[in-house]
């Protein structure tokens, strides 16, 4: 079995009892808009089994995610992911973090690298966290939020990426492909699905996991990894982003080489 990716098929191993070698470094999970950290336990318990290194949730209620709708909505979560994100690289056998960001959390995150300021903060994420990993994030959409914009018009694509920055990033964008027919997609998926791709690409029928076409879901300059079946979350499929199966594809794709210098 193989899976796509920028760097070419990536072979995964059938023996679920071999996991693949650890990365060294804590992790932290930002998730999506109005899912609970409850829903990311299976994410993290196989993330620890798969690095052997601390894995936290940043915990964000539905009432944080509505505050999200204004720009110190995204300040008081940053301000979370900041001081979790310090404590776990001062126990860190590298001194950095792995980031992971689950739909709006790859958006935020990508915010969070930067050196600011955003609402009289300084986040310089990039200091301590030296890969992203973004799963099902709507990096580009027709109807994007002001936030979003913001994201996308300050800091486009890969932004840290290239080796020549002092504190280079990693990124990683994953996708879901999921076909609306298949048996595990769920009727909210295929009643929301065509509406969230036209808003996103103006294609009522595009691929996607279900909310996001896989063309916004995959970041300018990154590396990519299109999962075939898989959906965006819980909601709209029976394996997602965070089932473990599925971690154990994506995360496969952190032991190939990074891509270097982005294309511009």
């Amino acid at each position: 079995m193989t899976v796509q990716s920028s760097t070419g098929p990536v072979p995964l191993s059938q023996d679920p009892a071999q996991p693949p070698p650890a990365l060294g470094q804590p992790i932290l999970v930002l998730g999506g808009f109005l899912i609970s950290p409850e829903a990311y336990q299976p994410m993290g318990e196989e993330l620890r089994r798969l690095s052997q290194q601390p894995v936290v949730v940043v915990p964000v209620s539905k009432l944080d995610w509505l505050l999200t709708l204004f720009p110190f909505g995204w300040a008081r979560i940053l301000d979370r992911v900041a001081t979790a994100v310090q404590a776990l690289a001062a126990a860190s056998a590298t001194g950095k973090v792995t980031l992971i960001g689950h739909s709006s959390g790859g958006i935020m995150l990508r915010l969070f690298l930067a050196d600011g300021p955003f609402e009289r903060r300084h986040y310089r994420g990039r200091e301590r966290a030296d890969t992203l990993v973004m799963l099902g994030s709507p990096h580009t959409a027709i109807k994007a939020t002001p936030l979003r914009r913001l994201v996308a018009e300050q800091l486009p694509g890969a932004w840290f990426g290239r080796t020549t920055e002092r504190h280079p990033v990693r990124y990683v964008s994953v996708a879901g492909d999921l076909p609306l027919q298949d048996p595990g997609v769920t009727s909210t998926a295929r009643r929301l699905a065509p509406t969230a791709y036209r808003n996103s690409t103006g294609r009522s029928d595009d691929r996607g996991d279900g909310l996001v076409p896989v063309s916004a879901a995959l970041l300018a300059g990154s590396e990519t990894l299109v999962l075939p079946g898989v959906a965006h979350g819980g909601a709209f499929g029976s394996r997602w982003y965070g089932s473990p199966d599925v971690v154990q594809l994506w995360w496969r794709q952190l032991l190939q080489p990074g891509l270097g210098e982005p294309p511009a």
